[in-house]
């Protein structure tokens, strides 16, 4: 029988675990976190402490503590992976705001939204510009009187639908693309990413403009909120200077009257009760792993964090490559580089991120080169160059199409003989869908004539300086 694993959290992550842990025979159980957040599944085992056996230096075994039904059952694993992710409490930063308390109105977190019939004829304020807030105020404007956004920094907002309709993140998200990202001189690569950013309307026209637009940080995605600030439904305002009884004042001077609700789209925080604070380390809010997922300071690498990254690409994929590693890391197939080694990769990481996306978005990452990564460690990266020279038509696909999840079942363990006709095809499984009224065949994109059509101008102006000098 293979080695015991406690899988804490029951979604997404959560459920690639076990599959890994299945995949690698070893014996997974499945709890959720804590209950003091509520849990997944009605009448679930929920984990109370996981700590470390006295003899965790030679064996690595942990002590989970789990309650149900009020009654309290400790069991050893040999391994833990923590799948309950980062958005678990509701940050609700009430003393950011002055005169809060003595506002009249409703006011509550973006997670107690259920939906807008309630706010038929209500004047709403909503803080933030994230995923949750553009949302709800896009919704809400068909029902309330007057809805208006406040946000502290602005954000790039972008359709899920990309040039010539087709799905933003398979037309963005490609290993070319990628490379031009990160080998580009600074400027062009930020003018191109601007330029992306842009396609749809002009940030600074509706008020969104980010206050450090070359910050890779996460863009919002919304396909209505250009047309309901369009039509005046939905209103831009900056950072909320005080609160009055009945009104905001903002940081320009404007007020916003008689409001009846305030929804705080603020994001959320997470933490780990159940865990020692010296097991996974926090240093300047920044929780301290390698690649995400492995805590670097323990005498044995028998715990795991799925989940706890962001990036703009797919989260399954993500998880799905996180939970492989660490389930052949716990089998002990696969080992993990010197203590130092990882702490320096830890602190080059952290200063790229920075750079990249900015001091407060440390759960940022390059999707297709951590995916890279982690892929290097289970040797089921796919190898461009040897694609090129024995198989062009999938490499032109690997390279310029979309980085799916298939490119890491194409070789090495889970090998998925599937994988090769899966990429080929992976355009007409996803236009298929849209073919309800057939009017002709199905229009691939052409990624070479995408990029050329991009850079066609920046070259020719080039051309015309050099002919002229």
């Amino acid at each position: 029988m293979g080695k015991k694993v406690a899988i804490i959290g029951a979604g997404v992550s959560g459920l690639a675990s076990i599959r890994s842990c299945l995949e690698e025979g070893l014996e997974p159980t499945c709890f959720e976190k804590s209950n003091d957040i509520g849990g997944l599944w009605k009448f679930s085992t929920f984990v109370s402490s996981v700590n470390k056996r006295p003899d965790f230096a030679t064996t690595g075994q942990w002590d989970v503590t789990t309650e149900r039904d009020g009654k309290r059952e400790s069991a050893v694993f040999d391994a833990v992976m923590i799948c309950s992710g980062h958005h678990v409490y509701p940050n609700l930063p009430k003393e950011s705001f002055p005169g809060l308390n003595h506002f009249k109105g409703k006011c509550f977190h973006s997670r107690d939204y259920k939906e807008p019939g309630v706010f038929n004829g209500k004047r709403v304020l909503v803080i933030g510009l994230g995923n949750s807030g553009c949302d709800i105020a896009a919704e809400l404007s068909h029902t309330a009187e007057q809805v208006v956004i406040s946000s502290r920094s602005g954000s790039w907002v972008i359709s899920r639908v990309w040039d010539n309709g087709y799905p933003w993140d398979m037309v963005l998200i490609t290993r070319f693309g990628t490379f031009l990202k990160n080998n580009l001189p600074t400027a062009i690569s930020d003018w191109l990413y601007m330029k992306q950013m842009n396609a749809r309307f002009k940030h600074e026209n509706y008020g969104l403009m980010p206050l450090n637009g070359v910050l890779r940080k996460e863009p919002v995605f919304n396909d209505e909120l250009p047309a309901c600030i369009l039509c005046g439904i939905v209103s831009v305002k900056p950072n909320v200077k005080k609160f009055t009884e009945t009104s905001a004042i903002f940081e320009d001077g404007t007020t916003f009257e008689g409001i009846d609700c305030v929804i705080f789209a603020t994001g959320y925080s997470y933490a780990y009760t159940f865990l020692d604070e010296s097991i996974i380390k926090n240093r300047n809010n920044e929780i301290i792993l390698f690649k995400g997922v492995f805590p670097p300071l323990l005498e044995k690498s028998t715990i795991a964090v799925i989940g706890f990254v962001q990036s703009l690409g797919a989260a399954i994929p993500t998880v799905d490559l996180q939970s492989r590693w660490a389930a052949q890391v716990i089998k002990g197939t696969c080992t993990l580089p010197s203590m130092e080694d990882m702490m320096n990769d830890i602190n080059e990481k952290m200063e790229r991120k920075r750079k990249w996306y900015g001091k407060s978005e440390t759960l940022e990452t390059d999707y297709i080169v951590y995916m890279d990564e982690l892929s290097s460690f289970i040797g089921v990266k796919p190898n461009i160059p040897w694609l090129f020279l024995t198989d062009p038509k999938l490499a032109m696909e690997v390279y310029f199409g979309p980085c799916s999840s298939y490119q890491f079942r194409l070789v090495g363990p889970g090998k998925w003989p599937g994988a090769r006709n899966a990429i080929l095809t992976q355009w007409d499984r996803s236009l298929k869908p849209l073919q309800t009224r057939v009017v002709g065949s199905l229009q691939k994109p052409r990624f070479f004539f995408h990029w050329l059509k991009l850079f066609a101008v920046p070259v020719l102006l080039i051309a015309v300086f050099l002919v002229l000098t």
